[in-house]
């Protein structure tokens, strides 16, 4: 069990993280502009967040080990749609599947883990989950950058739906059903309908808002059932006997405070290297294959992850909302350097900046994830967890479309107005780099919403592997409050 859900989630994770290095040969393949590709990024993490409550809660009823199963089967039928794909359609349809496959697999494969293991036991399988999950999102650019070289893009696919197979085999001859009898067999399937139906519109109004207007009757209208739908949300969330998203919670301010700023963390790492991906690929800019990209990228990926297990022990001492303040101010001066970017930039410029963004990332996700399910009772952490993972998705979803349409935007702008490609491409890079320095500083005012409220981790190997973790997950910590972690 633990080598299926650790191999699984590992091959999840690096297949979302390396999908940004693979879009300019995809849209040189499909003919399909890249500017339309984002949507193979932000159409995977809208439907994850839309089913990764959900996909814990048919588990939960109707078993983990069948929920998690079929997870690995539509994620090995999404592997295999997009490496067949001809079109740039396909190719986003599958990625939107592979969105609901991946999360169903991270939530049931996690919840398998934690029920069928208890004390010390629990806490390592949950560790190492939590190591392989970092050690996916790191690897996935300088391996999507590989095979793009060695056999296409289309090679990634081909061997994440092995490796999927593999998986399912090994479940199927090693692990045990599991369900929860006492959990109501009622499951809010119009709630996660409801969250597609709100995120849809608003990536859609981010991404042809510049093309249509942004005071045109199509985007008025895409914001306009963004709204609805939300309302519409909530509505539901009121009624329904198990909610997706307990509205209660959002009294927890603490709560409140940490699930801002994952959001905010997660939408921000994911669109730089949205942005870096496009910007280090483009011949007018640094012209590398995509092998040197993700290996240019490496600095913020593997950073993030290197130092995020240091975290723990740091925030036992000064006090975790310290740290996630620092985490952020440190990270607005990354994307304000990168701010800084001109065309006569080679890749050496870019190195620092990287690294201070990852330090502060590192700084910042890990105390934020573990404050979110310390703030809250015991038999609340797992939906608190919810809550936070859910965030992390809306939150790659729309800060990726957001830097996506400035980028272009900025850069097709200055183009038209006469500018060389190469000063127009750095252009569009600075402004979006400072669209997210913004949010970064956002981030720092999280610490005082968060207050003081919520207890700290002690800086165990376990919280030091949630830590590295926390930019894909949360995994509850010592500061939940008791010794093992809770099912979530």
């Amino acid at each position: 069990m633990l080598l299926a859900t650790c191999i699984s989630t590992l091959v999840v994770n690096a297949n979302t993280s390396a999908v940004a290095i693979l879009l300019p040969a995809i849209s040189e393949d499909t003919g399909m502009s890249v500017d339309t590709l984002q949507w193979a990024v932000t159409g995977y993490s809208l439907v994850g967040a839309a089913v990764i409550v959900t996909s814990g809660s048919l588990g939960d009823v109707f078993g983990r080990k069948r929920v998690f199963q079929l997870g690995l089967l539509l994620f090995v039928a999404s592997c295999v749609l997009i490496a067949l794909a001809g079109s740039g359609e396909v190719v986003i349809a599958g990625r939107m599947i592979q969105g609901a496959a991946g999360s169903t697999i991270l939530a049931c494969g996690l919840s398998l883990l934690t029920v069928a293991n208890s004390g010390q036991e629990q806490v390592r399988a949950v560790s190492l989950w939590g190591a392989a999950a970092a050690v996916g999102a790191a690897a996935g650019p300088l391996v999507g950058g590989v095979l793009v070289d060695v056999t296409g893009w289309q090679g990634l696919f081909w061997l994440d739906a092995g490796i999927a197979v593999g998986c399912m085999l090994l479940t199927a001859a090693t692990v045990a059903e599991s369900r929860d009898p006492d959990r109501p067999r009622s499951i809010d399937y119009l709630g996660s309908v409801l969250v597609a139906l709100t995120l849809a519109p608003l990536i859609l109004a981010l991404s042809k808002g510049g093309d249509w207007g942004w005071v045109s009757a199509a985007t008025l209208v895409s914001l306009g059932v963004c709204v609805v739908a939300g309302i519409a949300f909530v509505a539901v969330e009121r009624r329904v006997a198990v909610p997706l998203l307990d509205l209660a919670l959002l009294r927890n301010r603490v709560l409140v405070g940490s699930t801002v700023a994952i959001l905010i963390g997660a939408g921000t790492i994911n669109a730089l290297m949205y942005v870096l991906s496009l910007y280090f690929q483009d011949p007018s800019a640094l012209g590398f294959s995509p092998l040197e990209a993700g290996l240019a990228t490496l600095p913020a990926t593997v950073g993030l992850v290197v130092v995020a297990p240091l975290v723990p022990k740091l925030a036992a001492k000064v006090g975790g909302r310290e740290v996630v303040g620092i985490g952020f101010l440190l990270t607005t001066i990354g994307f304000a350097w990168v701010g800084l970017a001109d065309s006569s930039w080679k890749y050496g410029a870019f190195l620092l900046p990287l690294v201070v963004v990852a330090v502060g990332m590192g700084m910042s996700n890990g105390p934020a994830s573990a404050a979110s399910t310390a703030c809250v009772p015991v038999d609340q952490v797992g939906a608190a967890s919810g809550v936070s993972n859910m965030a992390r998705y809306v939150g790659a979803a729309v800060a990726t479309a957001l830097a996506a349409t400035v980028y272009s935007t900025v850069t097709s702008n200055q183009v038209a107005d006469g500018q060389a490609r190469s000063e127009a491409l750095a252009s569009g890079l600075a402004a979006t780099s400072w669209l997210m320095a913004v949010f970064s500083l956002a981030g720092v005012a999280m610490v005082v919403v968060m207050g003081r409220r919520a207890r700290e981790a002690r800086g165990t190997l376990g919280d030091s592997a949630a830590a590295a973790a926390a930019h894909t997950h949360t995994l509850p910590t010592t500061a939940t409050g008791h010794a093992e972690p809770a099912t979530t």
